[in-house]
């Protein structure tokens, strides 16, 4: 018998969404779906004098300060929803100030009736998306990483050229795991996508 007792993990409350104020710290991004995102791509640059952080055929994210992407530029193939065929607004994103706030206010949101439609880790962000009554998108969302050096570094290693997408998860697991004390780099750590699928399987519009 193996007399070596396993560690304890410490328990991790979420925050009490009853008596903290959760509002975002920030907006982080603005995401827009364009006809053309090569001229998209050279006018946004031009005219705020931003560089791409990432980008591949179907996507640019640009970006002119220390956030790693303030506007997103999307010509993706034929989606599944008919608003997605026209140009416009993507989605808007607000940044929370840590994961444990981000999981707390779900909870709030949830206990309202208002749930997310979309649950992914995307990387360098934990997200949650939902629409708004008439049907506007808003990314809430966690920073993975610290500083943008870590995020160009995420985004220099491949991981995101392999995946630009993300793999979804579920909220109330992940909020299970946080409050049992799993440490916060294996919370966010994205997982490889599930064999056979490829980025857009894990898209939901």
């Amino acid at each position: 018998m193996n007399d070596i007792a396993s560690p304890v993990r410490p328990v991790r409350p979420l925050p009490d969404f009853t008596r903290t104020a959760l509002s975002p710290v920030k907006l982080a991004h603005v995401v827009l779906r364009v006809s053309d995102l090569a001229r998209s791509r050279a006018w946004y640059l031009d005219v705020l004098q931003a560089h791409a952080a990432f980008e591949n055929e179907m996507l640019c994210f640009l970006t002119y300060d220390d956030e790693h992407h303030r506007i997103g530029l999307i010509a993706g193939p034929e989606l599944k929803h008919e608003a997605d065929a026209s140009t416009g607004l993507e989605h808007i994103a607000f940044t929370y100030g840590s994961l444990g706030e981000l999981l707390a206010n779900h909870r709030r949101l949830a206990a309202r009736g208002i749930r997310p439609y979309w649950c992914i880790n995307h990387g360098p962000t934990i997200s949650m998306y939902y629409r708004d009554p008439d049907g506007h998108r808003l990314e809430l969302q966690h920073d993975v990483f610290e500083t943008a050096e870590e995020v160009s570094a995420f985004f220099a290693s491949g991981a995101y050229a392999e995946n630009f997408m993300g793999v979804v998860f579920d909220p109330e697991a992940l909020a299970a795991r946080f409050e049992a004390g799993e440490p916060l780099a294996s919370l966010t750590a994205r997982p490889r996508l599930p064999t056979g699928k490829e980025p857009w399987d894990m898209f939901v519009p």
